[in-house]
Order: structure tokens, then sequence, then C-alpha cells
């Protein structure tokens, strides 16, 4: 799985109320959650001006906070196929992996990154690449086992491709 796309870069400690604010946690439309992703962020015109395939790029702790699965559903249903970041808090890792949300931390490319650049990122391989400014990073490499969910679209499309097979 290779995915490639360009940046938008965020800060450290991006919880999961600036990626969808509490007040819009009354609809389970994945959609609609979507139109308002990274709304409270430093970034809030993100979901009007992002392009489908962009990337999200951010610090530390990146999920922090509620452990709501509504984040990254709004991130996956605004097109973002990869989050990468320095780190992700336990939880939202794994609510993401839950969902399909392919997400990879890699802090010398999150140092090095600026707005606009383009990433591509081998999950297989774990390996992220700038290629605007052409360098090649080592990144966290997924187990068999997560890839092959992610590979399914997330947890419940695995299990149930197990459960037919």
């Amino acid at each position: 799985m290779i995915i490639k796309g360009k940046i938008w870069k965020f800060k450290d400690n991006i919880d999961t109320d600036q990626i969808i604010p509490a007040r819009y946690l009354n609809t389970s439309d994945p959609l609609e959650l979507a139109s308002h992703v990274m709304e409270d962020s430093e970034k809030p015109n993100f979901a009007k001006e992002h392009q489908e395939g962009d990337i999200i790029v951010a610090g530390k702790n990146f999920g922090s906070g509620s452990s709501r699965e509504h984040a990254p559903i709004a991130i996956k249903y605004a097109g973002v196929p990869v989050v990468v970041a320095k780190s992700f808090a336990r939880i939202f890792f794994r609510n993401a992996i839950n969902i399909g949300l392919p997400i990879v931390e890699c802090k010398d490319a999150v140092d090095e990154a600026e707005d606009g650049d383009i990433f591509e990122v081998d999950l297989e391989n774990g390996v992220v690449r700038n290629l605007t400014k052409n360098k090649t990073y080592n990144s966290t490499k997924f187990p068999e086992e997560l890839m092959a969910i992610l590979k399914a679209g997330g947890l419940m499309e695995y299990a149930k491709s197990r459960l037919s097979s």
C-alpha cells in the first residue's frame, strides 16, 4: 500500500475535540462529520480547503482526549488516506486501525515537513518519502495482522472476511 499526497502540517497535541468538535457529535453520519473535520484546530478551514488524498501530518500525541471513534471516522471520510505523526494517543491509534484509517509514526519526517510538501507513504515497508525535499525516512512498520485489517478496510470488514472463509 503506497499512498501519495500533499500534506497539511499540524502542531503537537491535536486532541479529538480539535479533530471533530463535540458540538457535531449528535450525528453518526460520516460525511457530515467529515465536513467539520479539524474545524477547531489551528487550520479551521481544512475541511473546506483540502483536496481528497491530502495527508495530515502532525506532531506528538495526535488524537489525545476522548475515546470517540468519530475523530478517525471524520478524517477517513474527508478523504484523508493516511495520518503521519510523531506519536498517537493509544486509543486513537486503535480506533483508527479499527475503522481502516492508516496512521504512521515518523518523527523525522514530521520535523522536516512543511505545509504543501508531497509525501509518499509505503505502509508495507515502513517508509515515508518527502518527495518535495527528496528525503526518505524509516517509519513504524505495521505487523501483518494490522496490515490485514487496514487492507480489509477496518476491523469489521476483516472479521466478516474471516468468518466467510
